[in-house]
């Protein structure tokens, strides 16, 4: 039996309505998870938009993804950042904890020691935006729980591969 694997893919497409929506389906209608899922314009110019999907799956099943990716109309490229060499994934979080005396002075020392910046803060609360990992984001959302972790809202990771080579 083969060992599930994590893959950041990244998917340039025709920026019009509808292909998520079958980036989505095709997921979906396979029964493959999605763990993180990003999209956005990246080139006006040529009307170009890029997905980032976090995916996890059996080598077989990771290879049939990418090649259904491929074959989707308005898929201009699929990279599979994990197999393709070094790459850099960040995600984004704000973060709201409410809470009043000491619980306040141990969340922005916490927050320091993560480099969260504290974006709103009230007499009882704070939301700090934070940028990194998902592991580094999982460890300070951890630590915020016991001092009053309130809500979360995160990105989705975002990815690009190192180097000079160009997408």
């Amino acid at each position: 039996m083969s060992d599930t694997e994590r893959h950041t893919i990244a998917v340039l497409v025709d920026n019009e309505p509808g292909i998520l929506a079958r980036v989505v389906g095709l997921f979906s209608g396979r029964g493959y998870n999605i763990e993180s899922l990003t999209v956005a314009e990246v080139d006006r110019i040529n009307n170009l938009s890029r997905i980032t999907v976090v995916t996890s799956g059996t080598r077989m099943i990771i290879e049939q993804i990418k090649a259904q990716l491929s074959r989707l109309v308005p898929v201009h490229k699929v990279h599979d950042l994990t197999d393709e060499g070094p790459y850099v994934e960040r995600e984004m979080a704000l973060i709201k904890v409410v809470g009043k005396g000491e619980a306040r002075d141990e969340c922005l020392r916490l927050a320091d020691v993560f480099r969260a910046r504290v974006v709103d803060s009230t007499t009882e609360s704070f939301v700090f935006e934070m940028t990194g990992s998902a592991e580094k984001l999982n460890a300070f959302i951890t630590l915020m729980e016991p001092l009053g972790l309130a809500e979360v809202s995160r990105t989705g990771a975002v990815a690009i591969a190192r180097g000079a080579g160009s997408f």
